[in-house]
Protein backbone atom coordinates (compact mmCIF):
# COMPACT_ATOMS: atom_id res chain seq x y z
CA UNK A 1 0.00 0.00 0.00
CA UNK A 2 1.27 3.48 -0.86
CA UNK A 3 1.19 6.05 1.91
CA UNK A 4 0.04 9.47 0.68
CA UNK A 5 0.10 12.49 2.96
CA UNK A 6 -3.70 12.62 2.70
CA UNK A 7 -5.72 9.44 2.25
CA UNK A 8 -9.41 9.25 1.31
CA UNK A 9 -10.95 6.56 3.51
CA UNK A 10 -13.24 5.32 0.74
CA UNK A 11 -10.27 4.63 -1.51
CA UNK A 12 -8.83 2.34 1.17
CA UNK A 13 -11.81 0.13 1.79
CA UNK A 14 -14.03 1.95 4.31
CA UNK A 15 -17.68 1.67 3.27
CA UNK A 16 -19.45 4.11 5.58
CA UNK A 17 -22.80 2.43 4.87
CA UNK A 18 -23.79 1.81 8.50
CA UNK A 19 -23.71 -1.98 7.94
CA UNK A 20 -20.21 -3.18 7.06
CA UNK A 21 -17.56 -3.35 9.80
CA UNK A 22 -15.11 -0.59 8.86
CA UNK A 23 -12.69 -1.27 11.70
CA UNK A 24 -10.37 -3.70 9.84
CA UNK A 25 -9.94 -1.33 6.91
CA UNK A 26 -9.37 1.66 9.18
CA UNK A 27 -6.82 -0.24 11.27
CA UNK A 28 -4.96 -1.31 8.15
CA UNK A 29 -4.89 2.26 6.86
CA UNK A 30 -3.76 3.73 10.20
CA UNK A 31 -0.95 1.15 10.43
CA UNK A 32 0.23 1.86 6.90
CA UNK A 33 0.26 5.60 7.46
CA UNK A 34 1.85 5.18 10.88
CA UNK A 35 4.67 3.11 9.36
CA UNK A 36 5.21 5.81 6.75
CA UNK A 37 5.35 8.53 9.41
CA UNK A 38 7.92 6.48 11.35
CA UNK A 39 9.99 6.13 8.18
CA UNK A 40 10.01 9.71 6.91
CA UNK A 41 8.74 11.83 9.81
CA UNK A 42 5.93 13.40 7.77
CA UNK A 43 2.49 13.33 9.46
CA UNK A 44 -0.46 11.91 7.50
CA UNK A 45 -4.22 12.51 7.52
CA UNK A 46 -7.15 10.18 6.92
CA UNK A 47 -10.05 12.07 5.33
CA UNK A 48 -13.39 10.39 6.02
CA UNK A 49 -16.28 11.49 3.77
CA UNK A 50 -19.85 11.71 5.01
CA UNK A 51 -21.27 8.36 6.06
CA UNK A 52 -21.85 6.07 9.02
CA UNK A 53 -18.76 3.99 9.79
CA UNK A 54 -19.21 0.95 12.03
CA UNK A 55 -16.38 0.09 14.46
CA UNK A 56 -17.34 -3.34 15.75
CA UNK A 57 -16.02 -5.47 18.64
CA UNK A 58 -12.51 -4.02 18.79
CA UNK A 59 -11.07 -0.51 18.93
CA UNK A 60 -8.50 0.89 16.51
CA UNK A 61 -4.97 1.01 17.91
CA UNK A 62 -3.79 4.47 16.98
CA UNK A 63 -0.40 5.47 15.61
CA UNK A 64 1.73 8.55 16.07
CA UNK A 65 1.50 11.18 13.34
CA UNK A 66 -1.83 9.96 11.93
CA UNK A 67 -4.76 12.39 12.00
CA UNK A 68 -8.45 11.70 11.40
CA UNK A 69 -10.73 14.30 9.82
CA UNK A 70 -14.39 13.95 8.88
CA UNK A 71 -16.86 16.03 6.92
CA UNK A 72 -18.47 17.50 10.04
CA UNK A 73 -20.74 16.56 12.94
CA UNK A 74 -23.78 14.71 11.72
CA UNK A 75 -22.09 14.03 8.37
CA UNK A 76 -19.28 11.68 9.36
CA UNK A 77 -20.28 9.38 12.22
CA UNK A 78 -18.39 6.49 13.80
CA UNK A 79 -20.81 4.00 15.31
CA UNK A 80 -19.24 1.90 18.08
CA UNK A 81 -20.66 -1.53 18.93
CA UNK A 82 -19.63 -4.84 20.51
CA UNK A 83 -22.29 -7.48 19.71
CA UNK A 84 -19.68 -10.21 19.36
CA UNK A 85 -17.49 -9.17 22.29
CA UNK A 86 -19.62 -8.17 25.31
CA UNK A 87 -16.56 -7.95 27.58
CA UNK A 88 -14.55 -5.78 25.18
CA UNK A 89 -14.56 -1.98 25.51
CA UNK A 90 -14.70 -0.37 22.07
CA UNK A 91 -13.42 3.21 21.90
CA UNK A 92 -12.91 4.51 18.38
CA UNK A 93 -9.18 4.97 18.95
CA UNK A 94 -6.98 3.92 21.83
CA UNK A 95 -3.34 3.91 22.85
CA UNK A 96 -2.76 3.34 26.57
CA UNK A 97 -0.08 2.51 29.09
CA UNK A 98 -1.71 -0.76 30.16
CA UNK A 99 -2.50 -2.09 26.67
CA UNK A 100 0.30 -0.62 24.54
CA UNK A 101 3.07 0.59 26.86
CA UNK A 102 2.36 4.29 26.31
CA UNK A 103 4.70 6.66 28.15
CA UNK A 104 6.76 9.82 27.80
CA UNK A 105 9.18 8.03 25.49
CA UNK A 106 6.49 6.06 23.68
CA UNK A 107 3.76 8.54 22.88
CA UNK A 108 1.38 9.74 20.19
CA UNK A 109 2.56 12.98 18.55
CA UNK A 110 1.28 15.45 15.96
CA UNK A 111 -2.29 14.21 15.63
CA UNK A 112 -5.57 15.96 14.93
CA UNK A 113 -9.04 14.49 15.42
CA UNK A 114 -11.61 16.79 13.87
CA UNK A 115 -15.09 17.24 12.40
CA UNK A 116 -16.90 13.99 13.18
CA UNK A 117 -19.34 12.29 15.51
CA UNK A 118 -18.89 9.24 17.77
CA UNK A 119 -22.05 7.31 18.67
CA UNK A 120 -21.47 4.88 21.57
CA UNK A 121 -25.06 3.80 22.12
CA UNK A 122 -24.55 0.24 20.83
CA UNK A 123 -21.69 -0.66 23.18
CA UNK A 124 -23.11 -2.81 25.98
CA UNK A 125 -20.55 -4.35 28.31
CA UNK A 126 -21.54 -7.11 30.73
CA UNK A 127 -20.08 -4.94 33.49
CA UNK A 128 -19.10 -1.30 33.58
CA UNK A 129 -15.67 -0.86 31.99
CA UNK A 130 -13.84 2.43 32.42
CA UNK A 131 -12.17 1.92 29.00
CA UNK A 132 -15.48 1.90 27.08
CA UNK A 133 -14.85 5.47 25.92
CA UNK A 134 -15.32 7.41 22.73
CA UNK A 135 -11.63 8.30 22.46
CA UNK A 136 -9.07 6.72 24.82
CA UNK A 137 -5.54 7.94 24.13
CA UNK A 138 -2.73 8.43 26.65
CA UNK A 139 0.49 10.40 26.31
CA UNK A 140 -0.37 12.72 23.44
CA UNK A 141 2.11 15.38 22.36
CA UNK A 142 1.06 18.30 20.14
CA UNK A 143 -2.49 17.05 19.72
CA UNK A 144 -5.60 18.89 18.59
CA UNK A 145 -9.13 17.63 19.16
CA UNK A 146 -11.66 19.92 17.54
CA UNK A 147 -15.31 20.00 16.48
CA UNK A 148 -16.23 16.55 17.82
CA UNK A 149 -19.66 15.32 18.92
CA UNK A 150 -19.36 12.34 21.29
CA UNK A 151 -22.48 10.86 22.80
CA UNK A 152 -24.03 7.88 24.59
CA UNK A 153 -20.76 6.10 25.36
CA UNK A 154 -20.79 3.46 28.10
CA UNK A 155 -17.96 5.22 29.96
CA UNK A 156 -16.29 8.62 29.42
CA UNK A 157 -16.85 10.27 26.07
CA UNK A 158 -13.55 12.10 25.59
CA UNK A 159 -11.25 10.12 27.90
CA UNK A 160 -7.68 11.04 26.98
CA UNK A 161 -4.86 11.40 29.51
CA UNK A 162 -1.51 13.19 29.70
CA UNK A 163 -1.98 15.79 26.97
CA UNK A 164 1.08 17.96 26.38
CA UNK A 165 1.00 21.05 24.14
CA UNK A 166 -2.54 20.04 23.26
CA UNK A 167 -5.81 21.83 22.55
CA UNK A 168 -9.27 20.35 23.14
CA UNK A 169 -11.80 22.71 21.56
CA UNK A 170 -15.38 22.61 20.43
CA UNK A 171 -16.07 19.13 21.82
CA UNK A 172 -19.72 18.37 22.58
CA UNK A 173 -20.14 15.41 24.96
CA UNK A 174 -23.68 14.31 25.76
CA UNK A 175 -25.10 11.40 27.78
CA UNK A 176 -21.73 9.72 28.22
CA UNK A 177 -21.11 7.38 31.14
CA UNK A 178 -24.33 5.58 30.20
CA UNK A 179 -23.40 2.41 32.14
CA UNK A 180 -21.93 4.30 35.11
CA UNK A 181 -24.40 4.47 38.01
CA UNK A 182 -22.63 7.65 39.10
CA UNK A 183 -20.22 6.18 41.61
CA UNK A 184 -17.65 4.48 39.36
CA UNK A 185 -14.44 6.00 38.01
CA UNK A 186 -14.80 7.71 34.67
CA UNK A 187 -18.27 8.06 33.22
CA UNK A 188 -17.71 11.73 32.32
CA UNK A 189 -18.24 13.83 29.26
CA UNK A 190 -14.65 15.03 29.14
CA UNK A 191 -12.26 13.30 31.55
CA UNK A 192 -8.54 14.04 31.40
CA UNK A 193 -5.92 12.29 33.52
CA UNK A 194 -2.98 14.53 34.43
CA UNK A 195 0.53 14.26 35.84
CA UNK A 196 2.17 11.90 33.37
CA UNK A 197 4.40 14.54 31.76
CA UNK A 198 5.67 15.92 35.07
CA UNK A 199 5.07 19.22 36.88
CA UNK A 200 3.88 21.14 33.78
CA UNK A 201 1.25 19.98 31.29
CA UNK A 202 0.38 22.63 28.72
CA UNK A 203 -3.27 21.92 27.95
CA UNK A 204 -6.18 24.14 26.89
CA UNK A 205 -9.78 22.95 27.05
CA UNK A 206 -11.91 25.61 25.40
CA UNK A 207 -15.39 26.16 24.02
CA UNK A 208 -16.55 22.65 24.98
CA UNK A 209 -20.01 21.57 26.11
CA UNK A 210 -20.74 18.62 28.41
CA UNK A 211 -24.37 17.83 29.11
CA UNK A 212 -26.18 14.95 30.81
CA UNK A 213 -23.09 12.85 31.55
CA UNK A 214 -23.00 10.20 34.28
CA UNK A 215 -20.41 11.79 36.57
CA UNK A 216 -18.56 14.94 35.55
CA UNK A 217 -19.05 17.33 32.72
CA UNK A 218 -15.30 18.08 32.67
CA UNK A 219 -12.72 16.77 35.14
CA UNK A 220 -8.96 16.83 35.60
CA UNK A 221 -7.63 13.94 37.69
CA UNK A 222 -4.13 13.19 39.02
CA UNK A 223 -3.40 9.58 38.07
CA UNK A 224 -0.63 8.62 40.52
CA UNK A 225 -0.56 9.87 44.11
CA UNK A 226 3.24 10.18 44.11
CA UNK A 227 3.21 12.44 41.04
CA UNK A 228 3.46 16.22 41.33
CA UNK A 229 0.13 17.93 40.58
CA UNK A 230 0.81 19.66 37.26
CA UNK A 231 0.49 23.32 36.36
CA UNK A 232 -0.39 24.79 32.98
CA UNK A 233 -4.00 23.62 32.43
CA UNK A 234 -6.74 26.03 31.36
CA UNK A 235 -10.50 25.50 30.99
CA UNK A 236 -12.15 28.45 29.24
CA UNK A 237 -15.57 29.31 27.80
CA UNK A 238 -17.03 25.85 28.49
CA UNK A 239 -20.61 24.88 29.33
CA UNK A 240 -21.50 22.04 31.71
CA UNK A 241 -25.12 21.15 32.44
CA UNK A 242 -27.11 18.24 33.94
CA UNK A 243 -24.06 16.21 35.00
CA UNK A 244 -23.44 14.99 38.55
CA UNK A 245 -20.61 17.56 38.77
CA UNK A 246 -20.03 20.39 36.35
CA UNK A 247 -16.25 20.97 36.41
CA UNK A 248 -13.97 19.13 38.86
CA UNK A 249 -10.37 19.64 39.90
CA UNK A 250 -9.16 16.35 41.33
CA UNK A 251 -5.44 16.96 41.44
CA UNK A 252 -4.17 19.83 39.28
CA UNK A 253 -2.05 22.75 40.49
CA UNK A 254 -3.04 26.22 39.36
CA UNK A 255 -5.99 25.18 37.21
CA UNK A 256 -7.46 28.24 35.47
CA UNK A 257 -11.23 28.13 34.92
CA UNK A 258 -12.50 31.23 33.13
CA UNK A 259 -15.78 32.31 31.58
CA UNK A 260 -17.57 28.98 32.03
CA UNK A 261 -21.22 28.15 32.74
CA UNK A 262 -21.99 25.39 35.27
CA UNK A 263 -25.76 24.99 35.31
CA UNK A 264 -28.21 22.44 36.65
CA UNK A 265 -25.69 19.83 37.73
CA UNK A 266 -26.92 17.36 40.32
CA UNK A 267 -24.29 17.51 43.09
CA UNK A 268 -22.18 20.62 42.50
CA UNK A 269 -21.35 23.11 39.79
CA UNK A 270 -17.61 23.30 40.59
CA UNK A 271 -15.91 20.67 42.74
CA UNK A 272 -12.49 20.30 44.35
CA UNK A 273 -12.21 17.14 46.44
CA UNK A 274 -10.61 13.74 47.00
CA UNK A 275 -13.01 11.86 44.74
CA UNK A 276 -10.41 11.02 42.10
CA UNK A 277 -8.48 7.77 41.85
CA UNK A 278 -5.61 9.14 43.95
CA UNK A 279 -7.74 11.00 46.54
CA UNK A 280 -5.82 14.19 45.78
CA UNK A 281 -7.69 17.49 45.56
CA UNK A 282 -6.58 20.38 43.40
CA UNK A 283 -4.71 23.36 44.73
CA UNK A 284 -3.60 26.80 43.57
CA UNK A 285 -6.51 27.19 41.14
CA UNK A 286 -8.38 30.29 40.00
CA UNK A 287 -12.06 30.38 39.00
CA UNK A 288 -13.05 33.70 37.43
CA UNK A 289 -15.97 35.16 35.56
CA UNK A 290 -18.16 32.04 35.70
CA UNK A 291 -21.90 31.56 36.09
CA UNK A 292 -22.60 28.76 38.60
CA UNK A 293 -26.36 28.60 38.75
CA UNK A 294 -29.32 26.35 39.60
CA UNK A 295 -27.31 23.29 40.51
CA UNK A 296 -29.43 20.87 42.53
CA UNK A 297 -26.76 20.65 45.23
CA UNK A 298 -23.99 23.19 45.86
CA UNK A 299 -22.67 25.90 43.61
CA UNK A 300 -19.02 25.52 44.63
CA UNK A 301 -17.91 22.53 46.75
CA UNK A 302 -14.29 22.75 47.88
CA UNK A 303 -12.30 20.44 50.14
CA UNK A 304 -9.38 18.04 50.59
CA UNK A 305 -7.04 20.79 49.47
CA UNK A 306 -4.17 22.45 51.32
CA UNK A 307 -4.97 25.58 49.32
CA UNK A 308 -4.61 28.14 48.02
CA UNK A 309 -7.64 28.60 45.78
CA UNK A 310 -9.30 31.75 44.47
CA UNK A 311 -12.80 32.58 43.24
CA UNK A 312 -13.12 36.00 41.65
CA UNK A 313 -16.02 37.74 39.97
CA UNK A 314 -18.35 34.76 39.70
CA UNK A 315 -22.13 34.58 39.92
CA UNK A 316 -23.12 31.78 42.32
CA UNK A 317 -26.88 31.70 42.45
CA UNK A 318 -30.11 29.70 42.82
CA UNK A 319 -28.33 26.53 43.92
CA UNK A 320 -30.21 23.89 45.92
CA UNK A 321 -27.90 23.88 48.97
CA UNK A 322 -24.98 26.21 49.63
CA UNK A 323 -23.52 28.78 47.30
CA UNK A 324 -20.00 27.92 48.50
CA UNK A 325 -19.37 24.87 50.71
CA UNK A 326 -16.01 24.24 52.41
CA UNK A 327 -15.85 20.59 53.50
CA UNK A 328 -13.54 17.57 53.53
CA UNK A 329 -14.36 14.06 52.36
CA UNK A 330 -12.85 11.13 54.26
CA UNK A 331 -9.82 9.55 52.61
CA UNK A 332 -8.30 12.80 51.38
CA UNK A 333 -6.27 15.69 52.74
CA UNK A 334 -7.69 16.91 56.07
CA UNK A 335 -5.32 19.78 56.87
CA UNK A 336 -6.74 23.31 57.05
CA UNK A 337 -7.07 24.95 53.66
CA UNK A 338 -4.85 28.03 53.57
CA UNK A 339 -5.37 31.22 51.58
CA UNK A 340 -8.80 30.57 50.17
CA UNK A 341 -9.97 33.78 48.49
CA UNK A 342 -13.56 34.75 47.71
CA UNK A 343 -13.49 38.16 46.04
CA UNK A 344 -16.11 40.22 44.17
CA UNK A 345 -18.51 37.32 43.74
CA UNK A 346 -22.30 37.68 43.57
CA UNK A 347 -23.61 34.91 45.84
CA UNK A 348 -27.38 35.10 45.93
CA UNK A 349 -30.66 33.18 46.20
CA UNK A 350 -29.08 29.89 47.20
CA UNK A 351 -31.29 27.53 49.18
CA UNK A 352 -29.22 27.44 52.38
CA UNK A 353 -26.18 29.49 53.43
CA UNK A 354 -24.43 31.69 50.91
CA UNK A 355 -21.04 30.54 52.27
CA UNK A 356 -20.81 27.51 54.57
CA UNK A 357 -17.55 26.50 56.29
CA UNK A 358 -17.60 22.90 57.55
CA UNK A 359 -13.83 22.28 57.36
CA UNK A 360 -10.93 24.28 58.83
CA UNK A 361 -9.73 27.43 57.06
CA UNK A 362 -6.50 29.31 57.74
CA UNK A 363 -6.17 32.93 56.65
CA UNK A 364 -9.13 33.03 54.28
CA UNK A 365 -9.86 36.31 52.52
CA UNK A 366 -13.51 37.12 51.89
CA UNK A 367 -13.86 40.61 50.50
CA UNK A 368 -15.95 42.69 48.16
CA UNK A 369 -18.68 40.07 47.73
CA UNK A 370 -22.42 40.62 47.50
CA UNK A 371 -23.98 37.84 49.59
CA UNK A 372 -27.69 38.47 49.40
CA UNK A 373 -31.07 36.81 49.64
CA UNK A 374 -29.80 33.34 50.47
CA UNK A 375 -31.65 30.88 52.69
CA UNK A 376 -34.40 30.54 50.10
CA UNK A 377 -35.43 27.12 51.46
CA UNK A 378 -37.71 28.83 53.96
CA UNK A 379 -41.09 27.25 53.21
CA UNK A 380 -42.56 25.14 56.02
CA UNK A 381 -43.29 21.46 55.65
CA UNK A 382 -46.37 20.65 53.63
CA UNK A 383 -48.28 17.75 52.21
CA UNK A 384 -51.11 17.30 49.79
CA UNK A 385 -52.83 15.09 47.26
CA UNK A 386 -56.16 14.51 45.60
CA UNK A 387 -57.96 16.93 43.33
CA UNK A 388 -55.75 19.51 41.65
CA UNK A 389 -52.52 17.51 42.07
CA UNK A 390 -50.88 16.20 38.90
CA UNK A 391 -47.34 15.35 37.80
CA UNK A 392 -45.34 15.88 34.64
CA UNK A 393 -42.05 14.22 33.73
CA UNK A 394 -40.13 16.91 35.62
CA UNK A 395 -42.79 18.59 37.72
CA UNK A 396 -45.50 18.33 40.33
CA UNK A 397 -48.37 20.80 40.39
CA UNK A 398 -50.84 21.42 43.20
CA UNK A 399 -53.39 23.92 41.96
CA UNK A 400 -54.53 24.68 45.49
CA UNK A 401 -51.09 25.34 46.95
CA UNK A 402 -49.75 28.75 47.89
CA UNK A 403 -46.07 28.02 48.33
CA UNK A 404 -43.38 30.63 48.85
CA UNK A 405 -41.66 30.90 45.44
CA UNK A 406 -38.28 29.22 45.75
CA UNK A 407 -39.13 28.14 49.29
CA UNK A 408 -38.79 24.41 48.56
CA UNK A 409 -35.56 24.75 46.58
CA UNK A 410 -33.30 21.75 47.14
CA UNK A 411 -35.80 19.78 49.23
CA UNK A 412 -36.51 16.10 48.72
CA UNK A 413 -40.06 15.60 47.53
CA UNK A 414 -41.68 12.32 48.54
CA UNK A 415 -44.57 11.14 46.39
CA UNK A 416 -46.91 8.22 47.12
CA UNK A 417 -48.18 6.66 50.30
CA UNK A 418 -51.52 7.62 51.84
CA UNK A 419 -53.41 10.47 50.22
CA UNK A 420 -54.24 13.25 52.72
CA UNK A 421 -57.84 12.87 53.83
CA UNK A 422 -57.61 9.12 54.47
CA UNK A 423 -58.81 8.04 57.95
CA UNK A 424 -56.55 9.48 60.62
CA UNK A 425 -54.48 11.40 58.07
CA UNK A 426 -54.14 15.14 58.47
CA UNK A 427 -54.44 17.37 55.41
CA UNK A 428 -52.29 20.40 54.68
CA UNK A 429 -54.52 22.52 56.94
CA UNK A 430 -54.35 19.97 59.76
CA UNK A 431 -57.88 18.66 59.40
CA UNK A 432 -58.94 15.11 58.58
CA UNK A 433 -61.05 16.08 55.56
CA UNK A 434 -63.17 13.56 53.70
CA UNK A 435 -63.27 13.08 49.96
CA UNK A 436 -65.54 15.29 47.83
CA UNK A 437 -68.35 12.70 47.88
CA UNK A 438 -68.33 12.55 51.66
CA UNK A 439 -66.41 9.29 51.96
CA UNK A 440 -62.96 9.07 53.47
CA UNK A 441 -60.09 8.87 50.96
CA UNK A 442 -57.99 5.70 51.31
CA UNK A 443 -55.74 5.66 48.23
CA UNK A 444 -52.19 4.46 48.83
CA UNK A 445 -49.17 3.82 46.60
CA UNK A 446 -45.48 3.04 46.99
CA UNK A 447 -43.24 6.02 47.71
CA UNK A 448 -40.64 7.58 45.41
CA UNK A 449 -38.60 10.75 45.85
CA UNK A 450 -37.23 13.53 43.68
CA UNK A 451 -35.19 16.69 44.27
CA UNK A 452 -36.86 20.07 43.88
CA UNK A 453 -34.87 22.43 41.69
CA UNK A 454 -37.24 25.37 42.13
CA UNK A 455 -40.89 26.19 42.68
CA UNK A 456 -43.59 28.74 42.01
CA UNK A 457 -46.68 29.15 44.17
CA UNK A 458 -48.24 26.01 42.66
CA UNK A 459 -45.58 24.09 40.71
CA UNK A 460 -42.41 22.22 41.71
CA UNK A 461 -39.68 21.84 39.10
CA UNK A 462 -37.77 18.59 39.65
CA UNK A 463 -34.27 17.36 38.82
CA UNK A 464 -33.98 14.37 36.44
CA UNK A 465 -33.63 11.01 38.17
CA UNK A 466 -30.06 10.85 36.82
CA UNK A 467 -27.98 12.95 34.45
CA UNK A 468 -29.21 12.74 30.90
CA UNK A 469 -32.66 11.45 31.87
CA UNK A 470 -35.85 13.18 30.75
CA UNK A 471 -37.88 12.33 33.85
CA UNK A 472 -37.63 12.67 37.61
CA UNK A 473 -39.54 9.45 38.21
CA UNK A 474 -37.73 6.07 38.20
CA UNK A 475 -40.94 4.07 37.81
CA UNK A 476 -43.02 6.30 35.55
CA UNK A 477 -44.89 9.55 36.12
CA UNK A 478 -47.28 9.33 39.11
CA UNK A 479 -50.95 9.57 38.32
CA UNK A 480 -53.36 12.42 39.11
CA UNK A 481 -54.15 13.05 42.74
CA UNK A 482 -51.07 11.29 44.07
CA UNK A 483 -50.05 12.10 47.65
CA UNK A 484 -46.90 14.13 48.28
CA UNK A 485 -45.01 15.67 51.15
CA UNK A 486 -42.16 18.14 51.60
CA UNK A 487 -40.01 18.58 54.74
CA UNK A 488 -39.54 21.74 56.75
CA UNK A 489 -36.87 24.28 55.88
CA UNK A 490 -33.82 24.26 58.20
CA UNK A 491 -32.77 27.24 60.29
CA UNK A 492 -30.82 29.35 60.77
CA UNK A 493 -29.75 30.17 57.23
CA UNK A 494 -26.99 32.77 57.02
CA UNK A 495 -25.02 34.67 54.46
CA UNK A 496 -21.79 33.33 56.01
CA UNK A 497 -21.77 30.38 58.42
CA UNK A 498 -18.69 29.11 60.23
CA UNK A 499 -19.11 25.59 61.64
CA UNK A 500 -15.39 24.67 61.87
CA UNK A 501 -12.11 26.27 62.93
CA UNK A 502 -11.43 29.59 61.16
CA UNK A 503 -8.11 31.24 61.98
CA UNK A 504 -6.94 34.72 61.00
CA UNK A 505 -9.74 35.48 58.57
CA UNK A 506 -9.87 38.71 56.57
CA UNK A 507 -13.50 39.67 55.97
CA UNK A 508 -13.82 43.13 54.47
CA UNK A 509 -16.13 45.21 52.32
CA UNK A 510 -18.85 42.61 51.83
CA UNK A 511 -22.55 43.41 51.52
CA UNK A 512 -24.36 40.60 53.34
CA UNK A 513 -28.07 41.39 53.42
CA UNK A 514 -31.52 40.45 52.22
CA UNK A 515 -33.89 42.87 50.53
CA UNK A 516 -36.43 40.20 49.57
CA UNK A 517 -40.07 39.95 50.58
CA UNK A 518 -40.04 37.99 52.76
CA UNK A 519 -36.46 38.00 53.90
CA UNK A 520 -35.08 34.46 54.08
CA UNK A 521 -31.40 35.06 54.92
CA UNK A 522 -31.74 34.98 58.70
CA UNK A 523 -28.31 36.34 59.69
CA UNK A 524 -25.40 37.93 57.90
CA UNK A 525 -22.86 35.92 59.95
CA UNK A 526 -23.46 32.86 62.14
CA UNK A 527 -20.67 31.30 64.19
CA UNK A 528 -22.10 27.87 65.07
CA UNK A 529 -21.51 26.10 68.42
CA UNK A 530 -18.92 23.72 66.94
CA UNK A 531 -16.88 26.53 65.36
CA UNK A 532 -13.90 28.54 66.55
CA UNK A 533 -13.14 31.97 65.07
CA UNK A 534 -9.68 33.16 66.04
CA UNK A 535 -7.93 36.44 65.26
CA UNK A 536 -8.14 38.21 61.94
CA UNK A 537 -10.14 41.26 60.90
CA UNK A 538 -13.81 41.74 60.15
CA UNK A 539 -14.31 45.32 59.03
CA UNK A 540 -16.14 47.62 56.68
CA UNK A 541 -18.98 45.18 55.95
CA UNK A 542 -22.69 45.90 55.56
CA UNK A 543 -24.46 43.32 57.72
CA UNK A 544 -27.82 45.10 57.92
CA UNK A 545 -31.20 44.10 56.57
CA UNK A 546 -31.32 40.36 57.27
CA UNK A 547 -34.39 38.55 58.56
CA UNK A 548 -33.17 38.49 62.17
CA UNK A 549 -30.08 39.88 63.89
CA UNK A 550 -27.05 40.73 61.80
CA UNK A 551 -24.82 38.27 63.66
CA UNK A 552 -25.36 35.20 65.80
CA UNK A 553 -22.48 33.93 67.93
CA UNK A 554 -23.19 30.52 69.42
CA UNK A 555 -19.41 30.37 69.81
CA UNK A 556 -17.81 33.71 70.53
CA UNK A 557 -14.97 34.92 68.29
CA UNK A 558 -11.58 35.14 69.99
CA UNK A 559 -9.08 37.92 69.42
CA UNK A 560 -8.79 39.86 66.22
CA UNK A 561 -10.75 42.97 65.40
CA UNK A 562 -14.40 43.58 64.49
CA UNK A 563 -15.11 47.19 63.58
CA UNK A 564 -17.03 49.51 61.26
CA UNK A 565 -19.58 46.89 60.28
CA UNK A 566 -23.01 48.36 59.51
CA UNK A 567 -25.91 46.62 61.22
Amino acid sequence: MTAPLTADAHEYGLAGDGVADDRPALQKLVDALGDAVAADGRPRTVLVPAGRYVIRDRPVRWRSGVSLAGAGRGATCFELSNPGAPTQPVPLAWFTTAQHGAGRDHHIADVTFAHFEIDGLRVANEEYDVLAKGLGLQYVLRGRFTDLYIHDTAATGFGCDFLQDTVVEGVLAERCGRQDPGEEMGGAGIGIGVGGWGPVERLAVTDCTARGNGTNGIFLELQQDDWVPPRGIRVTACHTEDNRYGISDWGADGLLVTGCAMLGNHVAGFDVSAQGTTNVGGRGGLVTGCVIDANAGDGIALGNTPGPYGFHGNRVSNNGRYGYWEHNLSGGDQEPATDIVLESNDIHDNALDGIRVDAPLHEPAIFGNRIRGNGRRAAPQTRGGGEGVHCGPLSLTDEGAGWLPGGHRGKELTVGGRVPGAPGEATADGSGAAAADGSAATAESSEVSAVVVDNTATELTLAPVRPGADTAWPGGTPGPGTAYRLPDGPAPRAGLTAAAAVTHPYVHGNRVRDDGHPRTQVHAVWIAPEATWTGGRVSGNDFGGNASASTRFDSAPSGGRWRDNAG
